[in-house]
């Protein structure tokens, strides 16, 4: 926190003379603050290619040079840096939890304060933006997680860099390479991973397909919820042909399929383009039974396939419907699907069609592995041994890449753990069924049979009594999503030979498991209709979230307004906990204040130069929703303040208040203009957000969509689509009704084959839960994709009643995405969002104590010289460092002797509004 932050106290006479009592103590004390010195950085040569991770920070834009420094035993993105001998200063707006100034030991912090105030968020244009590289990796990826969320692994590296990227990170990456900055030089080549040496086992592929056949309804289906899961029903089909090709069931469930064949991959109409990842399957199912795909259930799913296979991709300006890139199977929807669709094509006896062999190639990572979703090049790309092992059989199937197939393998080996299991995703330690059966049977065919047999063996030993197998290691549940490719890995196949067809005695058994799409739903947690909104309800109002069950902190002891707001939407749409959401209006209302003192209003910057209007028009429509008055909420009159805030034209560099006629002062994105619009609406004063309305209208692409940030950075984002929609049919009228319907049209196509929507964080809880907020506008026209966004939402809810951030990625509940999901599951727009108060208990308000740090500022010393410098080796970045978040015993003692209470600080890195608070 830096010294613009602190606040003139009110001083009595008494306090004046204690303070006065110890002058000459706190003087000493200074300068002890003076003089310390921060920790020293582990040695950058201590760091290796599989141990420690390695930090380099750019000071070029500053006039020094690429500064690199080393932690041995990583924990955090924001651990990593401070180990390593960097320090951090924060925003006045959002704390120290957003990284605004990077400086290097005594070194001054940059940007310095002649150049960026620090007092809000730094505009996306001129910021220090945060790049990742994994071991093997040649190129930078944009984090998708701050600092503090990420986890680096050892052989990592990571890179800041001051200056502009956009939402997806696809401009701005660093000037040098990983293997610059890495530990050793540079261009150390990874351990390949060992050989792993396991007791041999075998798995119980006739117990499998027992508790396989028991699972099936009349034999022929599976039933979810009370009626047909098609996709399951393909897995079982696998399953069973695998163990046991003269199968009755297996007969009975290939004739179940081709009776159903328009229900599962047809559900658009005859005429329609097939979901690719169905009709896949189900020709799938037919070649293994040696069947003809031509001809299945009235279908030619060959030709169906091929006649659809995207010819452009959104950049193109005319996009087509279920289309990512050219080269797609229309629908696909993810990695995985793509794959499934040309190993149907392929085993048919057709070539590849055009492109689409290319299409998977550009899913490969850096260091081998395969992203389950369909990306364009240059996005950030994570892999996972489950995808990885589908597409390497299917690319191994076309032939002609030998170099994709290579690294694919060399990417299972090293993913690949010692007992033989690999994890399910990036970052995970625990071994995932679904993703060892993968690699297991990628690596029987790719010359891998020791790593295979190893991965085999770990299986068996995962096999439970019933016959079946959980998702992951020591699960105690059967799955048929995990149950099916375990078979396949048993039976020593996979899904490009299997068959039911005897083979000639001379020849071994050469079959393949089956691949399928991601599991639609967490296997604790069954989809059902939709997530537990209880239990959600119940997450967001634990007293370990909620704090003084007044608001959510942002990891400092802070309050994160826009957070807490969030949360109070959330709870106003389900009505499930109204006395907590009173206590929340409460505390906004009445001028409550977090540990810092701050209140509300510090957060709008109502009232001052720094007034931001989205802020202001979230507090202003919460006020709305649950019938207090906006013209007097938290002591200021916000729509007035709204009506202030909005803008007469662009400002004047270095002024960055208003980008536009009719945006609102330091509203950095759609977000921001879309609940300002809503709010000023909602207080009758459509005259005076006339402006604001055609700024929105003005920043809709001809697609339907609306991108991100504000200036327009030209990306198209679910989240502000579905929220500038809400507003619009808010405003109503025969132009905003127009870009309504063409907003939840694209809202509609984006959606994937497990019901998600992709966002900044992948797959992501937020644009599903905003999506089906969007679309409920037309509730009727989409209520297909409505209630799948709903269940695969309730397929991201933990144990706990939180949701993850994203299918992908790291695991467990965050709060920012479980107020999202609670609010959004119930399908209520921000504009017509409506919770009386009436009948409930005022909430206790304690007054929590508050301090201001303080911060000494060391004499200048001369800067770096430039080039990449080992941050032990004496280098600088430059300049004397304001001591911020370094001495925390230090300042504990001063703060204890200054005001009788303790000052704890700690420093949170926050993520950019792409994927965290949008305002």
């Amino acid at each position: 926190m830096g010294t613009a932050q602190r606040r003139d106290r009110q001083v009595g006479a008494r306090a004046f003379l204690s303070l006065i009592s110890v002058a000459f103590l706190l003087l000493a004390m200074c300068v002890t603050l003076v003089t310390v010195t921060p920790a020293a950085a582990d040695p950058v040569d201590d760091c290796t290619a599989t141990e420690g991770a390695v930090v380099a920070v750019d000071f070029g834009p500053f006039g020094g040079g690429v500064e690199r420094g080393c932690d041995m035993t990583p924990t955090t993105g924001y651990e990593l840096l401070h180990e390593a001998g960097f320090t951090t200063e924060g925003t006045q707006h959002d704390g120290p939890a957003f990284i605004c100034r990077l400086g290097l030991g005594s070194g001054t912090q940059y940007p310095t304060t002649d150049q960026e105030s620090c007092v809000l968020t730094p505009p996306a244009t001129a910021y220090w933006s945060y790049w990742i590289a994994s071991p093997g990796q040649t190129k930078w990826t944009y984090s998708q997680y701050g600092a503090m969320d990420r986890k680096p692994k050892d052989g990592d590296v990571d890179a800041w860099v001051f200056g502009g990227t956009d939402i997806g990170g696809t401009t701005g990456k660093p000037t040098f390479t990983p293997d610059d900055v890495r530990a050793g030089g540079g261009g150390e080549t990874p351990d390949p991973g060992g050989t792993p040496t396991v007791a041999p086992g075998e798995i119980d592929v006739a117990g499998a397909a027992d508790w396989v056949d028991g699972l099936l309804k009349d034999g022929e289906r599976v039933v979810d919820d009370g009626a047909p899961n098609y996709l399951l029903t393909t897995e079982a089909a696998y399953a069973l042909a695998a163990a046991d090709p003269q199968s009755v069931s297996h007969g009975k469930v290939t004739t179940f399929l081709a009776a159903h064949a328009d229900d599962y991959a047809y559900a658009a109409g005859k005429d329609q383009a097939p979901d690719a990842t169905a009709a896949a399957r189900l020709a799938l199912v037919a070649e293994v039974a040696e069947g003809d795909p031509h001809h299945f259930g009235g279908h030619d799913l060959i030709a169906d396939l091929l006649d659809n296979v995207c010819t452009a991709g959104p950049e193109s300006g005319t996009p087509e419907p279920g289309c990512t890139a050219k080269g797609d199977f229309r629908n696909a929807g993810y990695g995985d699907g793509q794959a499934l669709a040309l190993l149907a094509v392929l085993r048919s006896g057709s070539g590849p069609p055009a492109g689409t062999v290319e299409r998977l190639t550009q899913l490969q990572c850096d260091d081998g592995g395969v992203t389950s979703i369909l990306i364009r090049p240059g996005e950030y790309c994570d892999g996972d041994p489950a995808t990885t092992g589908l597409v390497a059989l299917a690319l191994h199937e076309a032939g002609g890449q030998d170099t994709a197939v290579g690294k694919a393998r060399t990417y299972l080996k090293k993913a690949q753990r010692a007992d033989g299991a690999f994890p399910g995703y990036t970052g995970s330690t625990t071994g995932s069924v679904y993703a060892t059966a993968y690699a297991a049977q990628a690596l029987r065919i790719l010359d891998g049979t020791t790593q295979a047999d190893a991965a085999v063996a770990w299986l068996s030993r995962e096999q439970l009594d019933s016959g079946g197998f959980g998702f992951e290691e020591a699960a105690t549940d059967p799955a048929l999503y995990a149950t099916g490719p375990a078979v396949l890995a048993g039976a020593d196949t996979d899904l490009t030979r299997l068959t039911t067809k005897t083979p000639d005695p001379t020849d071994p058994p050469t079959t393949k498991p089956p691949t399928t799409e991601p599991p639609t739903t967490d296997p604790t947690h069954p989809a059902g209709e939709g997530p537990d909104l209880k239990k959600g309800v119940a997450y967001l109002t634990s007293a370990a979230n909620l704090k003084q069950g007044q608001y959510y902190g942002d990891g400092t002891g802070r309050a994160d307004f826009g957070l807490t707001i969030d949360g109070a939407y959330a709870l106003a749409a389900t009505g499930l906990n109204n006395d907590k959401l009173r206590g929340i209006v409460d505390f906004l209302d009445k001028g409550g204040k977090d540990t810092s003192s701050r209140t509300l209003q510090d957060w709008t910057g109502t009232g001052t130069k720094y007034a931001l209007g989205g802020s202001i028009g979230k507090a202003a429509l919460l006020a709305e929703a649950v019938g207090r008055d906006p013209r007097s909420f938290g002591g200021k009159n916000l729509i007035t303040a709204l009506d202030k805030a909005v803008c007469k034209g662009p400002s004047k560099a270095p002024d960055r208040s208003c980008a536009a006629k009719g945006a609102y002062t330091y509203a950095p994105s759609v977000f921001s203009q879309s609940l300002a619009v809503m709010a000023q609406v909602r207080a009758d004063e459509k005259a005076a957000a006339r402006e604001p309305i055609a700024y929105l209208e003005g920043l809709q692409h001809k697609s339907g969509a609306w991108p991100s940030l504000i200036p327009a950075t030209g990306d198209s984002d679910v989240d502000s689509t579905a929220i500038a929609a809400m507003a619009l049919d808010l405003v109503g009228g025969e132009k905003a009704d127009k870009a309504v319907d063409k907003a939840l049209t694209w809202i509609a196509g984006k959606q994937l084959t497990d019901g998600g929507f992709p966002g900044a964080a992948g797959n992501s809880v937020n644009s599903a839960a905003l999506a089906v907020q969007g679309l409920s506008l037309d509730a009727k026209q989409y209520a297909v994709q409505i209630a799948k966004a709903r269940k695969f939402l309730a397929g991201q809810q933990n144990t706990d009643g939180g949701f993850d951030v994203a299918k992908e990625g790291q695991r467990g509940s965050d709060l920012r995405a479980s107020t999202q999901a609670v609010g959004g599951a119930t399908g209520i727009s921000f504009g017509t969002l409506e919770r009386s108060l009436t009948g409930t208990t005022p909430q206790p308000t304690p007054s929590p104590s508050s301090s201001t740090p303080l911060i000494v500022t060391p004499d200048d010393s001369t800067g770096g010289t430039g080039g990449i410098i080992d941050t032990d080796a004496g280098g600088s970045g430059g300049g004397a460092l304001a001591s911020t978040g370094v001495q925390i015993g230090a300042l504990l003692g001063f703060a204890v002797l200054l005001v009788g209470a303790g000052w704890r600080v700690v420093v949170v890195t926050r993520r950019r509004a792409a994927t965290g608070d949008r305002i």
